[in-house]
Order: C-alpha cells, then structure tokens, then sequence
C-alpha cells in the first residue's frame, strides 16, 4: 500500500491493533468495517478477506475520478507480452 500512496495523491492510513480489540463493544459502536478492511474514502471496498493490488488500485482511481491502470497480463505468456 505505500507503494500505491506514492503512485496517487492519496493519504494512507494503516491502523493495527490486537484481534481481541477488534471484538469489542467500543470497536463495534464505531459502525468500523471487520478486520481485515481496506477503506478508500467512506467505502468499504472489502471486509473480513484480503483484497489484490489490482482491485485496490482500481478502487483508488475511482476514489479520484481517474481511469484505473490496464489490467496486468497473467500467465506465463504475460512475461513475455507487454501492454
């Protein structure tokens, strides 16, 4: 994720705490996704699972209004293709 702050002008916030914190009452009061969350403004884009670089991306550029990066070709042929 720092990487991507680096790539847009966008503020990242990277907040860990304990899992037994996570379960509380006081957590829950905060209507705060479950962790793991990724958050891109007020959306949550993905609750209780991890999420792709790519995914992140495209939900950081459409955060900003801006199109989001070509698809990266997979594969053992995307070695040897390039955009």
């Amino acid at each position: 994720m720092p990487r991507l702050g680096n790539t847009y002008d966008i503020e990242m916030e990277i907040i860990s705490k304990p899992k037994a914190e996570y379960m509380t009452d006081e957590y829950f009061e905060l209507d705060l996704p479950v962790a793991p969350a990724v958050m891109v403004g007020d959306e949550i884009v993905v609750e209780g699972s991890d999420i792709s670089e790519e995914d992140l991306e495209t939900a950081i550029c459409n955060h900003l209004g801006i199109p989001p990066p070509r698809p990266k070709k997979k594969g053992i042929l995307g070695r040897f293709l390039k955009n």
